[in-house]
């Protein structure tokens, strides 16, 4: 047997290999890519969900576009305010807003509340059965509760309740946007995280039509707009809306309701409570407090009437004396 017929092969495969790598490490080298190492930063303070709901694909689309100024530090639905903490660090700027959102679904008419027009019996997809005039529900602006959006979501945020509304779970939501980006009716907005007041209706269609089809819509009667102290409701297309920047969660507007459309959670409502040896009696607190809860005359001590206090936290606001805290 011939060795050298299997030696020869074996060695000029090894050197062509050789050879090979050699030039392969000469061309990552010559024509690397510099990566800007604050990108990698910022990749790696991401929490890595690649949803898409920055507006960028993925996770490295959104670190290259905040190192390239092209996309906010704060614009990480998933990581929230501590990652845009993080990632203005990395970038030597200022997080700005970053108060957590989440998405909600403004619709209180399930199957005991909002009439049916006739019975679905198609696909049981919200797209699909919104091509059949507009659905199965009286009411052509409320959720159909057929799960598209729970699908959607990668979180397992949502769930459809017994009465076919979907709903969202706070506390699991990412605020991606893909259950928004997928609901035909346009029914689920984003809220701020803290909101404990929410107007639950997105129908527009005038008062005398919303009650032949729904017991919990809003009827347009704008009671709650006339009882909001702080000017936070708005009114526009026969519709109550938060004007969330200026709304102190009082809660005064879910009480006027007549058609309990305005969700609240009155078991979160605060009270105002004056520590009273630090109290001064200077009335500023008394002079604010748009419900009179505060009672005192000048230079004596001040006390809430608890019964009177709707929790909307002015008082706290504007004490010289930080003597006021709610609970």
């Amino acid at each position: 047997m011939d060795i050298s017929a299997i030696v020869l092969p074996i060695v000029s495969l090894g050197g062509m290999g050789l050879l090979f790598g050699a030039g392969l490490a000469f061309a990552s080298q010559k024509f690397a890519v510099e990566v800007d190492p604050r990108v990698v930063a910022v990749r790696d303070a991401l929490p890595g969900a690649n949803c898409g709901g920055c507006g960028y694909p993925g996770c490295d689309g959104f670190a290259n576009g905040v190192v390239a100024g092209n996309a906010p530090v704060n614009g990480c639905p998933v990581g929230g305010p501590e990652c845009a903490k993080k990632l203005a660090e990395i970038m030597g700027v200022d997080a700005g807003d970053t108060a957590k959102k989440v998405a909600r679904v403004i619709c209180k008419g399930d199957s005991s509340n909002c009439k049916e027009k006739f019975d679905y019996f198609g696909i049981q997809d919200c797209k699909a059965a919104s091509m059949i005039a507009g659905g199965s529900k009286s009411c052509g602006y409320g959720c159909l509760g057929l799960g598209t959006c729970v699908k959607a979501c990668q979180f397992d945020a949502i769930e459809i309740t017994d009465g076919k509304v979907a709903r969202i779970i706070p506390e699991r939501c990412t605020a991606c946007g893909k259950c928004i980006e997928v609901c035909p009716k346009q029914v689920i907005h984003f809220t701020p995280y803290e909101q404990d007041v929410v107007v639950d209706c997105n129908n527009e269609e005038t008062g005398k039509l919303v009650r032949q089809k729904c017991n919990v819509g809003c009827i347009a009667c704008q009671i709650c707009v006339k009882a909001c102290p702080f000017d936070a409701m708005e009114f526009s297309n026969n519709l109550a809306k938060i004007n969330y920047e200026k709304c102190t969660n009082c809660m005064i507007c879910a009480e006027k309701c007549p058609t309990k459309a305005i969700y609240a959670n009155f078991e979160k409502r605060r009270k105002a409570e004056i520590i009273a040896e630090n109290c001064i009696g200077c009335t500023i607190c008394k002079k604010q407090c748009p419900v009179d809860a505060i009672e005192g005359e000048l230079k004596q001590v001040h006390t809430v009437n608890a019964e009177k206090c709707i929790g909307c936290g002015v008082c706290e606001k504007k004490c010289p004396k930080k003597t006021i805290k709610m609970s």
